[in-house]
């Protein structure tokens, strides 16, 4: 190597005579060749590459910033120890890209068009709050993901799966899968499971925008949604340009009045286990429900989102069964398996049917073929029924902890509710209130939990329950953690004043 003296990415350059990007003239702090030396020892091969990919970082990490001239090739080319051709190569296809500039005469500069890329990785998961105790709900225990049958189910795929299968698979999923949804569904929930009016999506916010999509191009710009309910369908549909309209709830379900008086056609329910308020809808208000959609041409948007996890008795079939041409029916394994693994189901009424596979077909052009085949094999050798009893034993365990947890530390609490899903409703009695004193307290002992205001429209006053009222997630969550949160959240109030 040159010395520093003769090295001349280390002594002071002049300034091109005619500059092409303007600004002022800078010199890099460390020279050209040290930043560029590790890419000269990959194999001759892939050098030049490697020399190409290198120079490219380090414009765009900034360490050679704007306005610095860099090295003539040939001088670079006996610091790195490799050929003039190799640098000059380099040199010429990012001056094309437009990381460098030259001029004749003038050298060779680092362009100004780029910008410096932030250090790091940000990871915009979702994730739990950092608490002693978490009661948020939504989450499921992803400890129970079954490794070992998955990874048997991934390799007998890899082993079977035909060449011609990893091609554009039919946007509505693979038929293998169609095929075994339809039978799990129809044997589980009680649905009218025709194969070739499944969609498989990512997951039930796929389905939500996917129909979102669908209602906005028939005319459709408003869509009741259950009020209190899922705060996550305002977005869902403000995506595909549809709003929402908050309808109340009664002890039955869906009030029929206020959706009659909104002038909606179309409303997304939880009629199974309604979240978050936990009631399974009367067979009446079913009934109610399906003649309102007849009567206004519209359709009801079923979210079986929980609905094989039933505690005391068979769950309730869903709603679709009773009339597949006007509910549509969408699930996922978010609860059952894992929210990370993301596939879904959508179950579309005839007349919408060709509506959303071409949806579906422009978003992604169809759900991952290895995950569809794995998917369909771990239905088939009967893995998902074994995770399904799995998960309701310990979701039934965890449930029952909580509640004898409540009843231990906060007497005279009410749980609502069925005995279903992965939460239940706390109602503490008044003494316990006012609620916002009583979430600042448990805040402060580390302890997270979401109120019911958080997933209404309707003001805290308007609740009807003077007291404090809390939607309270356990799924995650073991039997000992549960009861260790319940008894840290009422040592956090115990010493209120007054």
């Amino acid at each position: 190597m040159t010395s520093s003296e003769t090295n001349p990415a280390r002594r002071t350059a002049e300034p091109p005579t005619t500059p092409t990007g303007g600004g002022p003239e800078h010199h890099p702090g460390t020279p050209a060749w040290e930043l560029l030396l590790p890419a000269v020892s990959a194999p001759a091969r892939a050098r030049g590459r490697s020399l190409q990919a290198a120079l490219r970082a380090a414009v765009r990490s900034g360490r050679l910033a704007p306005g610095t001239r860099l090295p003539s090739s040939r001088d670079l080319a006996a610091d790195l120890g490799v050929s003039r051709g190799l640098v000059t190569e380099a040199y010429e296809q990012l001056t094309a890209e437009g990381y460098l500039r030259s001029g004749r005469g003038a050298g060779t500069w680092v362009g100004g068009a780029v910008r410096a890329a932030r250090p790091g990785t940000r990871d915009l998961a979702p994730r739990s709050a950092d608490a002693r105790a978490d009661f948020v709900p939504g989450t499921p225990d992803v400890s129970l993901f079954p490794r070992a049958a998955w990874a048997a189910a991934q390799r007998g795929v890899l082993a079977e799966l035909p060449h011609h299968e990893l091609g554009y698979p039919d946007p509505r999923g693979l038929p293998r899968l169609r095929t075994a949804l339809a039978e799990l569904l129809a044997r589980r929930r009680g649905v009218v499971a025709d194969p070739e009016r499944i969609v498989v999506v990512s997951g039930v916010s796929q389905a939500t925008t996917v129909l979102g999509f669908v209602l906005h191009a028939r005319g459709m710009r408003e869509v009741g949604v259950e009020d209190p309910g899922s705060p996550q369908h305002d977005a869902l549909y403000a995506a595909a340009g549809v709003s929402t309209v908050p309808l109340p709830m009664d002890d039955e379900g869906l009030a029929v009045g206020p959706l009659r008086e909104s002038g909606v056609r179309s409303v997304v329910t939880t009629p199974a286990h309604q979240f978050p308020t936990g009631i399974a809808y009367s067979a009446r208000r079913r009934t109610e429900l399906l003649d309102w959609a007849r009567s206004v041409d519209g359709y009801v948007l079923e979210d079986d989102y929980d609905g094989d996890f039933r505690y005391d008795r068979a769950p309730v079939g869903a709603l679709q069964g009773l009339d597949p041409e006007r509910v549509a029916y969408a699930g996922s394994v978010s609860k059952s398996l894992a929210p990370g693994l993301r596939p879904g189901w959508l179950l579309v009424p005839e007349p919408l049917t060709e509506e959303v596979v071409e949806r579906k077909r422009t978003m992604d052009l169809g759900h991952p073929t290895l995950d569809q085949a794995l998917f369909a094999r771990f239905l088939e050798r009967g893995d998902y029924d074994r995770q399904l009893r799995r998960c309701q034993r310990a979701y039934r365990e965890r449930r029952d902890a909580l509640v004898g947890a409540l009843e231990e530390h906060f007497p005279g609490a009410e749980v609502s509710g069925i005995a279903a899903g992965l939460h239940v409703i706390a109602a503490l009695p008044e003494r316990y209130g006012p609620q916002d004193r009583f979430l600042a307290r448990v805040a402060a002992a580390g302890v997270a939990v979401r109120p019911v205001t958080d997933y209404t429209h309707a003001r805290a006053g308007e609740i009807g329950h003077p007291g404090v009222r809390l939607v309270l997630g356990y799924a995650h969550l073991s039997p000992t953690r549960i009861r260790a949160g319940v008894r840290l959240m009422a040592e956090a109030v115990a010493t209120r004043p007054g």
